[in-house]
């Protein structure tokens, strides 16, 4: 009796006293009170601060000022002093004629061209088209484009596109941030997982490792059979196996978060900090409606922003070639550049000059290209709308299905802990076997497993869901 009295004590504290089976599904993530948590809020920032990948796309702006500098560059005034002198023989005597010019000239975006200055000659020189008895004179001219090249040429074309590069830099940097906060928060709760797994592993054991232990010493005082002990020997090194899968898993899981991490171009390893309880899960959360989150996303979402960027530069270019189909006809008004001519008294020249080919064979291979751009984009754009559409859509599912899956784990796992009270129950009038009751208690680690991956992927669904609305293309508030 004495024996017996022995025995049902040893497997009540076992069973009964064991954290791993007086845990419920709430319960499952609590960590002790005092620990460092790292949050998913935490990660975001870091991201934000100091991701190379992010950092990085910041310079496009860098890049954007550049272009425009550079489209601004060929319309700045340019200083220029020409000197130009010629020999020339008359009445066998040799004279050394010219001028010498200095002036300020100008372009603006619109095609036209002028300069002013002032022009001193050298040597025995007059002016007699201007009645000016002296060779010094001011400057004055300008070319001018009546056709082709005048407000629509090619470096007001590019005027206008560098003046989009800003915008288009900051698209940039919010697709970048989108898809880096995305796979963020997804490797987070991954790593949550993987760390409130190994937890629920580390109680199996500590519950395999106590049932050996009462099982030895009732062995050794003969009220319990050997075959028992052995038994549970073999379930604390199953268990102890899956504790070390379950770490490795949290060490591969914490090595793919550092590379979200990083602070002073260094990567961050998250070993110092616990991971948090998952958040509580709102069943009866409503969404909102699909068509105005639709509606948000295709406005804010920077994949169909780019296009539509895209698009206005090549709409810019169409124009330089459609415009290149028109006659090349220049006036100019401006000053001799020959020392000859000026010599002889010519001080201006005024001239119209008309050309064109005749087959347009450049002009219309522009256009061609230019064209078949515009409808690739415009067949593009129509594809990325639907995109985010399906996005859209796809996220809002994985959120219901999710909170659904919840649910039928949650309830799974305490059947399991029902299950196994019952056999625990069995086990204790001697209706069934360790082996049984191992089995139950394997089941319960399993349903929690099923309970914790439900609640990671509601989380990541959550995440899926800010990345598909663009929620994300200014960072987190």
């Amino acid at each position: 009796m004495r024996l017996h009295y022995f025995t049902l004590v040893g497997l009540l504290m076992v069973f009964f006293v064991s954290p791993l089976w007086a845990n419920q599904p709430g319960n499952l993530s609590q960590q002790a009170s005092g620990a460092s948590f790292l949050t998913l809020q935490d990660v975001l920032k870091q991201v934000e601060k100091g991701h190379p990948l992010l950092q990085g796309s910041q310079t496009q702006k860098m890049v954007a000022r550049g272009k425009l500098l550079t489209a601004l560059g060929k319309f700045e005034p340019n200083l220029v002093n020409d000197w130009e002198l010629e020999r020339l023989v008359k009445d066998g005597n040799t004279t050394s004629v010219g001028f010498n010019d200095t002036f300020v000239e100008m372009r603006h975006p619109w095609g036209m061209k002028g300069f002013a200055g002032f022009r001193a000659g050298i040597g025995d020189v007059e002016v007699a088209d201007l009645a000016v008895n002296t060779s010094n004179q001011p400057l004055l001219g300008i070319v001018l484009p009546l056709l082709r090249g005048f407000i629509t040429n090619p470096d007001h074309a590019e005027l206008q596109k560098s003046s989009l590069a800003d915008k288009q830099a900051e698209l940039e940097i919010q697709q970048a941030r989108q898809d880096l906060y995305l796979g963020a928060a997804t490797q987070y709760w991954n790593w949550v997982t993987a760390w409130k797994l190994m937890e629920v592993q580390k109680k199996a054991v500590e519950v395999a490792e106590a049932r050996f232990t009462q099982l030895t010493k009732q062995a050794k005082e003969g009220a319990r059979a050997r075959f028992d002990v052995i038994e549970a020997n073999q379930e604390v090194q199953r268990r102890r196996e899956g504790l070390i899968k379950a770490q490795r898993q949290v060490e591969q899981e914490q090595y793919k978060l550092a590379l979200f991490l990083w602070e002073d171009n260094d990567l961050v390893l998250p070993q110092d900090v616990a991971a948090p309880s998952f958040p509580a899960v709102d069943s009866a959360e409503v969404l909102p409606s699909i068509k105005q989150e639709q509606q948000r996303a295709t406005a804010v979402r920077p994949e169909i922003q780019l296009v539509k960027l895209e698009a206005e530069f090549n709409h810019i270019d169409l124009e330089v070639a459609e415009n290149n189909f028109l006659p090349n006809l220049t006036a100019d008004a401006q000053p001799t550049r020959k020392p000859g001519e000026f010599v002889l008294g010519l001080g201006y020249r005024f001239g119209v000059q008309l050309s064109f080919p005749f087959l347009q064979r450049g002009a219309r291979g522009d256009q061609l290209q230019m064209a078949g751009k515009a409808q690739r984009l415009k067949l593009l754009q129509q594809f990325r709308h639907q995109q985010v559409t399906m996005d859209v859509v796809n996220a809002q599912s994985a959120i219901t299905r999710a909170q659904e899956r919840i649910q039928v784990s949650k309830e799974a796992l305490q059947l399991a802990h029902e299950l196994e009270k019952g056999e625990r129950t069995r086990f204790k009038m001697g209706a069934t076997s360790l082996l049984f009751v191992n089995l139950r208690e394997r089941n319960v680690l399993q349903a929690a497993e099923g309970w914790l991956t439900a609640m990671a992927d509601y989380q990541k669904a959550q995440a899926l869901y800010q990345w598909a609305i663009g929620g994300w293309v200014n960072g987190t508030s």
